[in-house]
């Protein structure tokens, strides 16, 4: 009987597109996937620590894990990714984990498991760049969507915003060469993959000896089978006008732009090490929707940083006003070890935070719903993924990245679907394959 493994991902897409390279090293072992961690012979926690909220999330699934090994003690407990990297001794408090390993270091995961068996506990934490960890192929069960799928093109960050940990947990920058990235997608596309997502931690910074994003974009979408080509996450000082037209240009690639502002505040800006001012940031999202007319706008912002006034807060409504949002992602500041803003004076109270957070959430979320009410009606072209979640609707998402909810039978999963939108909410919409067309050649 093939031997089982189970893979937890805290966090953000890269470390899905970590996981499901684990998961092919495993699949390559001979392992098969377990529907659950009890029922696995290794169990991995890939864990994030750019936030408190995933963060916390992972010690007390690695804490819940403790009756797992309890019962099974020859299962294999392995805790990766950023919190090992940053806080090692506070994994090793865990007796059961039997493995800990960091960002740089997923690709010896087979020589790990390997040395846990000879010799036990194994603590493997690496602090410099490792060798063309891409070239680690996908197996097709490892991922977690068989029609879209990830492939990291940038790693590391060099901007030292003062309130993130990424340059400390996941290196410098380092862009991986082009031809190991179309190489990728075209396996991806030989195993039915349609849509590829080129993931980065400043995406946007992307060169490899001269090539930039611009020209990446241009390279993977002349790979035969992949229709639908995005990346994520873009930086507002990285982000350019060459980026704009690639995308206005390139008909595979979609018209979706996650361009995270953080603050509206010049001040705070400042104090966050963000590398550009408020007005930079709105002059490029008026030169993205002028080349774009039809492109949907994310991004990210923190309420409460260290000395956030309420003007400074206003500036950030303001800021949304302006630019106006498909999607956002909101949070309350919380400082992260090793982060100059650490040492800053959290000095905004905490019920201020609370009601900053939802007035923010609550003017990106009127801009949304206004946006998609006036899709009803519209026929949208939807890659149909699967199930929704609870298995009564089909599920996919528009090229401008909109989840929707679509009535039909499981012959359309996998298909590009011309769907009538019927239905509209702020984040989502509702609707049903056109009758005059149903699947898109």
């Amino acid at each position: 009987m093939a031997k089982k493994y189970y893979i937890k991902t805290f966090g953000c897409q890269m470390n899905v597109n970590d996981s499901e390279k684990m998961g092919g090293l495993l699949e390559s072992m001979g392992y098969e996937k377990a529907p659950s961690p009890e029922e696995a012979d290794v169990i991995i926690v890939n864990t994030c620590s750019v936030r408190a909220k995933p963060d916390n999330k992972a010690y007390s699934f690695i804490g819940n894990l403790k009756q797992i090994k309890r019962k099974k003690p020859e299962a294999i407990v392995a805790v990766s990714g950023c919190v090992p990297q940053k806080e090692r001794e506070q994994i090793l408090r865990f007796n059961h984990v039997d493995l800990v390993f960091g960002t740089f270091n997923f690709v010896r995961l087979p020589q790990l498991l390997e040395r846990v068996k000879k010799e036990g506990r194994t603590i493997e934490i690496l602090n410099s760049k490792i060798p063309e960890e891409e070239r680690i192929p996908l197996i097709e069960s490892s991922l977690e969507n068989p029609y879209v799928a990830y492939i990291t093109v940038q790693r590391g960050c060099n901007r030292f915003c003062t309130y993130c940990i990424v340059p400390f947990t996941r290196g410098r920058e380092r862009s991986v060469k082009p031809q190991l990235v179309v190489e990728e997608a075209r396996r991806l596309a030989e195993r039915g993959v349609k849509e590829v997502h080129l993931l980065g931690q400043n995406v946007d910074f992307y060169n490899y000896e001269g090539v930039d994003l611009a020209d990446l974009l241009y390279m993977v979408s002349e790979v035969p089978g992949i229709e639908r080509v995005r990346f994520t996450t873009s930086h507002p000082a990285g982000f350019n006008e060459k980026i704009a037209r690639a995308i206005r240009d390139i008909d595979k690639v979609c018209p979706y732009v996650h361009l995270p502002p953080q603050s509206g505040s010049n001040r705070i800006l400042e104090r966050m090490n963000r590398g550009y001012t408020r007005e930079e940031y709105i002059e490029k999202v008026k030169m993205l929707k002028e080349l774009v007319p039809n492109v949907a706008l994310s991004g990210d912002f923190i309420v409460g940083f260290p000395g956030e006034t309420e003007k400074d807060f206003e500036e950030t409504l303001s800021l949304v006003e302006e630019c106006v949002f498909d999607q956002g992602f909101v949070f309350e500041y919380s400082p992260r070890p090793f982060t100059k803003a650490s040492t800053f004076e959290d000095n905004v109270p905490k019920e201020v935070k609370n009601m900053r957070l939802k007035e923010l959430q609550d003017l990106i979320k009127r801009q949304a719903e206004e946006r998609n009410r006036k899709r009803v009606g519209k026929v949208e072209e939807v890659l149909i993924e699967g199930f929704s979640p609870k298995g009564t609707e089909l599920y996919g998402r528009t090229r401008d990245n909109k989840p929707v909810a679509v009535v039909g039978g499981k012959e359309l999963i996998g298909k590009f679907v011309k769907v009538k939108i019927t239905e509209s909410s702020p984040f989502f919409l509702k609707g049903e394959p056109a009758a005059e067309l149903v699947e898109v050649e």
